[in-house]
């Protein structure tokens, strides 16, 4: 039996990927935080079942929440299962929770998951993004210039 290929990624097993929200946002600052999990859903996300493209995280009452993202039940665990759309505690720092609560209110930015993985310790974590909301031009713009670069790609291939 041939050897397990080594992931050389920066993060260990993606377990979902908000794709849209590179397209939606512009991207102003990324930080890796913490989750809040039960064990249930700690075994579903190993499963690699996991969806957060609708979610988004929002700061109440001094903490850091992320809101509508989805975990689907563990199906072995019966009656011990989780909520699949609760909401899940984000550990952030109280300083860092202040910054970006501050960000979201006076500069009209969103905080946008942009992934979640297991890191090499084996430890659930979100990498979110503070972002800022596209106008339709601006991601008409977008989708031109990655249009040329592949364009252009190519064409150098070919040439040389």
């Amino acid at each position: 039996m041939a050897p397990k290929k080594e992931d050389k990624s920066q993060y260990g097993k993606i377990v979902a990927e908000n794709r849209k929200a590179r397209f939606n946002y512009e991207i102003v600052d990324t930080f890796e935080t913490g989750l809040v999990l039960t064990g249930t859903e700690v075994k579903s996300l190993r499963e690699g079942k996991a969806n957060i493209a609708d979610s988004y995280a929002n700061e109440e009452g001094g903490e850091m929440w992320l809101i509508n993202s989805y975990v689907p039940e563990y199906l072995q665990a019966n009656q011990f299962n989780h909520e699949p759309r609760r909401r899940r505690k984000i550990l952030v720092k109280a300083r860092e929770i202040a910054r970006l609560g501050q960000a979201v209110q006076r500069d009209g930015m969103t905080l946008v998951p942009l992934k979640v993985y297991f890191n090499d310790k084996g430890t659930a974590k979100l990498q979110l993004a503070l972002a800022k909301g596209k106008k339709l031009h601006d991601k008409r713009q977008t989708e031109k210039e990655r249009d040329w670069n592949r364009d252009k790609s190519r064409l150098l291939r070919d040439r040389g």
